[in-house]
């Protein structure tokens, strides 16, 4: 029996979304902190209040004590953190023996170094987006991470099927969700009902048919 894709629905800036994308299925939900962000989430702790036991804290930081000071503060376990490339191997060696599941942002190319993480979030390389995360662009998937993944960069409730067929055989095995974001709003910052709902009813049309 294949494994049943998760999906995180991500760029959540309040409470009301955050419960929208629950009751569609959402299992997880991303709350980003980089205030140059218009998915900038203000406040995480009541943003997540529907269901922190299934948040994200997406953070660009300078220095892993920002990432953990943030959790903390939000109460969330779980990050996706965005460190500058020299504090990344030690970064995320310390947020996993603080007890963090770590959901490691993975450029589509080449030269990273694997490191041990919960999953890996395949997704753009900011040489081509501009900017680090979530920019609406898809990625020619070109460099999968070395073990367990989301699929991110551009999804929509229009592309996921093609998207998911799309990915290298070599990677397959190792899917386990997909990551959307901007295309899922309505305005910056804000979810579109309809798009959220039609973005996990295809994801478990997916599901269904690779339930063999």
């Amino acid at each position: 029996m294949s494994l049943k894709l998760q999906a995180k629905v991500c760029g959540l800036t309040c409470a009301e979304d955050a419960e929208l994308a629950l009751k569609a299925g959402a299992d997880l939900l991303g709350f980003v902190v980089h205030p140059p962000s218009p998915r900038h989430c203000a406040d995480v702790r009541s943003a997540s209040a529907p269901d922190p036991s299934r948040g994200v804290l997406v953070m660009v930081a300078d220095s892993v004590e920002m990432v953990l000071h943030e959790a903390d503060r939000a109460g969330l376990r779980r990050v996706q953190p965005h460190l500058p490339s020299g504090q990344r191997k030690a970064g995320v060696a310390r947020l996993r023996s603080e007890g963090l599941e770590v959901l490691l942002p993975w450029a589509d190319e080449p030269g990273q170094e694997p490191l041990d993480c919960s999953h890996f979030l395949w997704e753009p390389s900011p040489s081509q987006t501009g900017v680090a995360g979530g920019s609406g662009q898809s990625h020619a998937m070109g460099f999968p991470p070395p073990g367990p993944f989301f699929l991110a960069g551009g999804l929509s409730p229009d592309n996921l099927l093609s998207r998911l067929g799309a990915i290298p055989s070599r990677a397959k095995n190792f899917l386990r969700g997909v990551d959307a974001a901007s295309r899922l709003e309505r305005s910056p910052g804000r979810k579109d009902p309809e798009k959220v709902r039609a973005f996990l009813a295809t994801l478990n049309v997916w599901n269904a048919s690779h339930d063999h």
